[in-house]
């Protein structure tokens, strides 16, 4: 099974986090934390702040790694590296997503997750618990 590498943005914003919704594809409609493909020569951390930029219009800082996601979907595997940032600048424009949420940990359940994303809910919702 073919392995796809793709990293992932935690934006928070004070108790809330950042969602999209996917515009197009099998799971179109499903939300997402916002991201994409690693390109060859770049680090995870080089690759969402490039995958934010063009997807968002927006620059981001990278902090600490959450998890490391493993996933099976029906026609690939999939390995997403999930990050905790902050938006630095930018206003967040949709240029690919359908829509686009601030979640609070109490509206973590209110959206339908890809299921890759939907293993992290719990350490986001615990993340957000203690502050």
């Amino acid at each position: 099974m073919k392995t796809i590498r793709v990293v992932a943005a935690v934006i928070k914003d004070g108790n809330r986090i950042f969602a999209t919704a996917r515009g197009y594809g099998d799971f179109k409609g499903q939300w997402e934390f916002p991201g994409g493909k690693i390109e060859d020569g770049e680090t995870p951390q080089q690759a969402l702040k490039r995958e934010i930029k063009e997807e968002l219009d927006t620059d981001i800082e990278v902090f600490d790694l959450i998890e490391t996601i493993e996933y099976d979907y029906p026609t690939f595997h999939l390995s997403m590296d999930c990050f905790w940032c902050e938006i630095l600048s930018g206003e967040l424009i949709l240029k690919e997503a359908e829509a686009a949420r601030w979640l609070t940990k109490e509206e973590l359940d209110s959206v339908q997750w890809l299921p890759a994303d939907l293993s992290l809910i719990e350490k986001i919702r615990a993340a957000l618990t203690k502050e």
